[in-house]
C-alpha cells in the first residue's frame, strides 16, 4: 500500500486519476493505492461473497432483504473507501443505485487483511467505518485464517465473535445460517 505526498488534500479526480491495475481510496485527505489483490485475499473475499450473497442477498435459503457488494465505491464525507464487501439493508436502500459509487455508509463492512493493506484497514478506514455508522465490521485475515466480527456500541468497535481455521460461523448480522471458515482458505 502506497499513500502518495501531495501539497493538497486528495479528491476523487485524483482516484480518477489513479493507474487502472490500483485500487485508490482517500482518507483524510490523503490519497492510497495500492494494487490488486493476491490470490489467498481475492479467494477469502470472493468465498465469503458465494457463502452471505445467496441466502441475504438473494433470499435463496436465507431471509434475503440485504444487498451484498463485492468492492463497492463509497463516498462518505471527503473519505474514499473501497471495502472488500460490503452490505446495505434493503430497508436503508431500496432501490439499488445506478451510480458509479454509494453515498450511503453500509450496514454491514468486511475488509480482507493482507501485508499491504493491514494497516489502512486496521487503523484508518475502521474508524471512518464507525463515524458514518457501519453498524458491523468483519475483519477476515487468510494469512492467520480468522475472522474477527464487530459491532459497533456507543461510536466505538465491540468484538461479538471470532473464529479461526474451520470453525464454524454464525455471526450477526448473517447469523441466519451457519458456514465453515474453512470454506474461505485453499
Amino acid at each position: 500500500m502506497q499513500a502518495l505526498k501531495q501539497d493538497r488534500r486528495a479528491d476523487y479526480q485524483d482516484v480518477l486519476n489513479a493507474p487502472p491495475h490500483m485500487v485508490a481510496e482517500v482518507i483524510d485527505g490523503a490519497l492510497h493505492t495500492q494494487p490488486r489483490p493476491a490470490m489467498p485475499h481475492a479467494l477469502a473475499s470472493s468465498g465469503l461473497a458465494g457463502i452471505i450473497n445467496p441466502p441475504f442477498g438473494r433470499g435463496h435459503g436465507g431471509p434475503g432483504g440485504w444487498w451484498i457488494v463485492f468492492e463497492p465505491e463509497l463516498h462518505l464525507g471527503e473519505d474514499i473507501l473501497v471495502p472488500d464487501l460490503a452490505g446495505w439493508r434493503r430497508e436503508r436502500m431500496p432501490d439499488y443505485p445506478d451510480t458509479a459509487y454509494v453515498t450511503l455508509a453500509p450496514d454491514w463492512a468486511c475488509e480482507v487483511l493482507s501485508p499491504g493493506t493491514r494497516k489502512l484497514d486496521l487503523h484508518e478506514k475502521r474508524p471512518v467505518y464507525a463515524r458514518e455508522g457501519v453498524f458491523w465490521l468483519w475483519l477476515v485475515d487468510p494469512a492467520d485464517r480468522t475472522l474477527e466480527a464487530f459491532e459497533l456500541q456507543d461510536g466505538h468497535w465491540l468484538l461479538i465473535a471470532s473464529a479461526k481455521d474451520d470453525e464454524p460461523v454464525n455471526i450477526r448480522p448473517f447469523d441466519a445460517v451457519t458456514f465453515s471458515l474453512g470454506d474461505l482458505w485453499p
